[in-house]
């Protein structure tokens, strides 16, 4: 699909849910040698209320209020710190896109772009940390890129999930920063951030959500 309307956004990212579904035990696994385990859990509920948290919460002909509205929501229902940084992303997306009716190419671009910089602002976190971030501006700047020259929106998704995929690579060499991934930095070293994982896979959601 090319564009969604605001009542067709919960189909968007119904896409994302299924995705945290399907990599909920696999980011758990990840998460359980350098944090608390329950990473796979935290995308899971939020990504999976999502979807019926947009249609609960739809501002007929506007996507960025509907959004907003959803991320408020979502962030009761994720407390830990994974989930307050992707509310916070979804609620900084959703502000980018106020007033908008169509969610299309250039709107993906945006949300992304206000995701990652919602992700910064509220994490206190800068590219290199190896956190989320990495993941989720790499993508974020793919696919401005492509949205600058015209590409359609599946064009678009596609250099996100290219940019996300580059940005795990990255944090394979760098040095954790911030939980108890800091305290086993050791063990860091060639392996990549389960959060910036996790930030690929939401990437990857959106593209299974217009793509199919």
């Amino acid at each position: 699909m090319e564009k969604f309307t605001t009542e067709q956004l919960p189909e968007l990212f119904a896409g994302v849910a299924s995705m945290f579904a399907e990599k909920k035990e696999e980011l758990c696994d990840m998460d359980a040698k350098m944090g608390d385990g329950d990473l796979g859990l935290t995308m899971d509920k939020g990504y999976g209320a999502l979807p019926q948290l947009i249609k609960e919460n739809t501002e007929p002909g506007d996507i960025g209020k509907t959004l907003m509205k959803a991320g408020m929501k979502m962030a009761g229902l994720v407390p830990s710190t994974m989930g307050t940084l992707m509310s916070s992303g979804v609620m900084e997306g959703g502000k980018a896109l106020k007033g908008k009716t169509e969610f299309g190419a250039e709107e993906l671009s945006v949300y992304l772009t206000a995701f990652a910089a919602g992700i910064k602002k509220r994490g206190k976190c800068e590219l290199g940390d190896r956190t989320i971030l990495d993941s989720v501006d790499a993508g974020a700047k793919s696919a401005a890129e492509a949205a600058a020259v015209g590409k359609t929106m599946e064009e678009v998704i596609e250099a996100a999930c290219q940019g996300a995929a580059a940005g795990v690579e990255a944090t394979k060499d760098m040095v954790p920063k911030f939980g108890k991934a800091a305290v086993f930095a050791a063990k860091a070293a060639g392996v990549a951030d389960q959060g910036a994982v996790a930030g690929m896979y939401m990437i990857q959601g959106l593209k299974r959500g217009i793509c199919g």
